[in-house]
């Protein structure tokens, strides 16, 4: 399991003062494909799992693709999961593939009972493959499946009810969502379990571009997003918390302040849990 407490995703350009074991990085994530097929990117993956608490983050198996799952990146996910032992393993409610052809996004799915089926087919096959539990995280979108018949935190809700999957919350895709979609934050979070299913919890900062919000993962977490984390907070208590920054990479102790922000809301949540 994860510390509970607010870890970075691991770049380039800090990976050698991860290495060199940075006192202020608590736990890290790492994207999985990054590190897949051994050689010198799994040596650091290695390397990284044995100062750190790991977090294995996949971007490209497609939960949410028609076609059946990729068999070779499963079995690389698998052989790394063996290697690296780490401490959590997450997939994005998604697709990214169709026809034979993979496409560089996260595109999300429609929220209906006959994707929910399916989804939940291709967690339980992930989990029985990996021999531990998937955390599911929900993606931003900038439009709406004229489909959807169930809400974005209902969806995810009975997903972890019939797999026994976890949910990675990204909260910042909440409210990008909201602005985009006129879906409502709060209510998405309320759907969820208050306890047991929410098992991390990822912050990131978005851009506006063309109308739209985009989480681009390049800004700063935004005020209301604080706002929000910390109402998560109050629903699912003290939760492992992730800050992302994927483009237009800052600093490290820019990333870090960030970091330090979150583990400060997260301090005052176990202060209140415990009294």
């Amino acid at each position: 399991m994860l510390p509970c407490s607010a870890g970075i995703g691991l770049r380039a350009p800090h990976v050698r003062a991860a290495l060199d074991g940075h006192p202020a990085i608590r736990w890290i994530e790492i994207h999985s494909e990054n590190v897949f097929g051994g050689g010198p990117a799994g040596q650091l993956a290695r390397e990284l799992a044995a100062r750190y608490p790991l977090s294995l983050h996949g971007v490209g198996m497609g939960l949410g693709a028609v076609e059946p799952l990729d068999a070779e990146h499963l079995r690389a996910l698998t052989t790394l999961v063996q290697a690296v032992r780490p401490a959590a393993v997450s997939e994005h409610l998604s697709f990214n593939r169709a026809h034979g052809k993979v496409v560089n996004d996260l595109l999300p799915l429609p929220y209906t009972e006959e994707c929910l089926a399916h989804v939940a087919q291709r967690v339980q096959q992930v989990q029985d493959a990996l021999g531990q539990r998937l955390l599911v995280e929900n993606v931003s979108a900038c439009l709406a499946c004229p489909d959807d018949c169930i809400g974005e935190g209902e969806f995810l809700a009975e997903l972890a009810a019939r797999t026994g999957c976890g949910v990675l919350l990204d909260v910042n895709n909440l409210y990008v969502n909201q602005l985009n979609l006129g879906r409502d934050a709060r209510a998405a979070m309320q759907a969820l379990p208050a306890r047991g299913v929410v098992a991390e919890i990822h912050l990131a900062g978005f851009i506006r571009r063309d109308g739209l919000v985009i989480d681009s993962h390049s800004q700063p977490v935004c005020e209301a997003v604080w706002g929000l984390y910390q109402e998560a907070l109050t629903r699912f208590g003290p939760t492992p918390t992730l800050i992302e920054w994927d483009l237009d990479i800052p600093p490290l102790d820019t990333l870090l302040a960030e970091a330090a922000r979150a583990q400060r809301v997260l301090d005052a949540c176990v202060v209140k849990e415990v009294a």
